[in-house]
């Protein structure tokens, strides 16, 4: 899509050059005849010639900046477009046909406009999350902390490496994985960023999902103050779902639980009562203001988180329906000493049979920076 689009921008471009090389007279133009709707004074001929120019250069410019990946181009674009269109309403009978090229090139322009807005509204919640976390860092864990957990949890603890070191208050890391939305449908790539304020048991998730190879969807979970929100738009413009109510919340706050495994000394936090429920599993129960989720954690031999399962709430509203959710981890990385899972899938276990619907890769995890990650780029 990226450089379909670009493409157009060029040769859209440098198609108006035509009109500017006319208007100077640097050479004939067999195929403009001259004919406007209105007539254009002589002493105008070069200042509409000028517009012509400047079409050019800024739908130029615009396709330079989207190969760049820069998420500015859209405005340089919409600059060329409206010249373009004010350019080839003037001279309709020679140019009419550019109307279409710039219908073609409007659509991308309003979806880049709606997606920087989308992904603005994202870093706000996300920067409110990371400002709410305490200045001074965490403390360390020791292995005494360690002793009153269930010999799996302190077996897993143990072998990710996290005593010693400072319990991270901030998460930030990204993703890239495949996702679906039904059984019957084929995998879309997509990339996302994640963070997390762990004092405060929250998190911000934005993805960006590549439907059909050209279409990108924009999406945002989030679990702030106990409450659940899943925002999808198709082109970061039209409203596919916005969903929050308890079950939403309930989902949100086993997200939190299922996704410490990527920061484990949270596992010692004290609002999460652990009890071992065989000698590899043990059973997590955490309560955050009025929402209630329980998963089971298990783990290999070594210590290494292996999967996680919880009954959670598919869908939002009443037609929401609690299913079996598990989280297995088939990949593990080192991050800032500490051994993760990084990769895995997320399934549903249906009546009808096992839905994988997100198979994600971790490509990065950082502990207690509380910058932004760059938004990625729409195409």
């Amino acid at each position: 899509m990226r450089i379909t689009f670009a493409t157009l921008l060029i040769v859209h471009g440098l198609i108006h050059l035509l009109g500017f090389v006319k208007a100077w007279r640097f050479a004939t133009v067999p195929q403009l005849t001259g004919a406007t709707i209105v007539t254009v004074p002589p002493s105008l001929e070069r200042v509409v010639g000028l517009l012509w120019l400047l079409a050019c250069v800024a739908l130029l410019v615009a396709a330079a900046l989207l190969l760049a990946r820069s998420s500015g181009f859209w405005i340089v674009a919409a600059v060329g477009v409206i010249t373009s269109q004010a350019l080839v309403t003037l001279a309709w009978p020679d140019a009419k046909f550019g109307t279409v090229a710039n219908a073609l090139l409007l659509l991308p322009i309003i979806i880049a406009s709606a997606d920087v807005r989308f992904q603005r509204e994202s870093d706000e919640v996300a920067r409110a999350l990371l400002a709410s976390a305490p200045a001074d860092p965490g403390a360390a864990v020791t292995s005494a902390e360690l002793a009153r957990l269930p010999e799996p949890v302190r077996r897993w603890l143990t072998s990710a490496g996290v005593v010693g070191k400072p319990r991270p208050r901030l998460v930030r890391l990204t993703q890239a994985g495949l996702l679906r939305t039904a059984p019957d449908q084929a995998y879309m790539p997509a990339t996302a960023q994640q963070y997390f304020q762990t004092d405060a048991m929250a998190f911000v998730w934005r993805v960006r999902v590549t439907m059909a190879r050209a279409l990108p969807i924009a999406g945002r979970d989030s679990f702030v103050d106990g409450r659940g929100r899943m925002i999808i738009k198709l082109g970061s413009l039209v409203p596919l779902a916005d969903a929050a109510d308890a079950r939403v919340d309930q989902g949100a706050l086993l997200r939190y639980l299922g996704e410490l495994v990527w920061f484990p000394a949270a596992a010692l936090d004290p609002r999460i009562r652990w009890e071992a429920t065989g000698e590899d599993t043990a059973r997590a129960t955490l309560t955050h203001g009025e929402v209630t989720g329980v998963a089971e954690f298990r783990f290999a031999d070594d210590g290494r988180f292996l999967e996680l399962t919880a009954d959670r709430y598919m869908g939002s509203g009443p037609e929401a329906r609690l299913e079996r959710w598990r989280i297995p981890a088939s990949e593990w990385r080192r991050y800032s000493g500490v051994v993760v899972p990084s990769r895995g899938d997320v399934i549903w276990e249906l009546a009808a049979g096992d839905f994988s619907y997100y198979r994600w890769e971790l490509t990065s995890l950082e502990y207690d920076r509380a910058e932004l990650l760059p938004a990625a780029p729409l195409w």
